[in-house]
């Protein structure tokens, strides 16, 4: 990506040349290759769901919050971690930076962060926002914290055909403590349909196995500008929050 490349029709081309990856290999490569410039570039997308995700945790959140433990999962250069709403921005699609940011904005101040890209995770380093960083290659490997440690668990944007799989889910649920709350977004267009359902069955399906019960579903329309060639204006989007029993 070239220092100029933040226009629209550029970061469109980046963002599907993405979709074209077909391992995570060659994922974890193409997120090296943008981490330079890849937060000017989606500025461009006006992407809400590290905002959206942060202000629902928020709403739940009722514990000593200077005291909870975040986890970061697919965290990129760390955009989560900032809430900037004038400023938002995505990694692997996540913006973690905005996320962690605006959680700190809202009095949470202990994060982690987890992503498959190290140059993303240089990046986050940079911003000083989390205690520790860590890489994982999601899907293939195991989550590389404790069980049970965490008060809130998030992952903004990577649960998306081509990126993580679905199963991640349940990592997100075990690295949850009872009580502790798992935040997730995903996109609901068309390009992303198959996906967003199998997921809803699978949210559903923990739900009916009493590992966690759903306390908010928030459709979004606006949910970031549309890149894909079959779609024109903003595409929609989810905010699911659960509660870990």
């Amino acid at each position: 990506m070239s220092a100029d490349s933040n226009t629209f029709e550029s970061v469109k081309a980046a963002v599907l040349s993405a979709h074209k990856s077909t391992t995570s290999e060659e994922k974890i490569s193409f997120y090296n290759r943008w981490a330079e410039n890849y937060e000017q570039d989606v500025a461009v997308l006006d992407y809400r769901a590290p905002s959206l995700a942060a202000e629902c945790i928020s709403s739940h959140f009722s514990s000593a919050r200077e005291a909870a433990l975040v986890l970061d999962v697919a965290c990129g250069t760390g955009l989560v971690a900032k809430h900037d709403r004038d400023t938002i921005i995505v990694s692997s699609m996540t913006d973690t930076e905005i996320f962690v940011e605006q959680m700190k904005k809202l009095g949470f101040e202990h994060f982690v962060g987890v992503d498959g890209s190290e140059v993303m995770l240089g990046k986050a380093r940079q911003s000083g926002l989390y205690q520790d960083l860590k890489q994982c290659m999601l899907g293939k490997e195991p989550l590389p914290v404790q069980g049970g440690r965490f008060d809130v668990v998030v992952i903004v944007g990577a649960l998306s055909v081509g990126n993580v799989p679905i199963s991640t889910t349940r990592d997100l649920c075990n690295a949850t403590k009872p009580g502790g709350f798992i935040c997730m977004t995903t996109r609901s267009n068309q390009e992303n349909s198959e996906y967003k359902a199998a997921l809803d069955s699978e949210l559903r399906k923990m739900e009916e196995e009493e590992l966690w019960t759903c306390l908010e579903v928030t459709k979004v329309k606006d949910w970031e500008r549309a890149v894909s060639e079959k779609e024109d204006g903003y595409i929609s989007g989810v905010v699911y929050l659960y509660k870990k029993l």
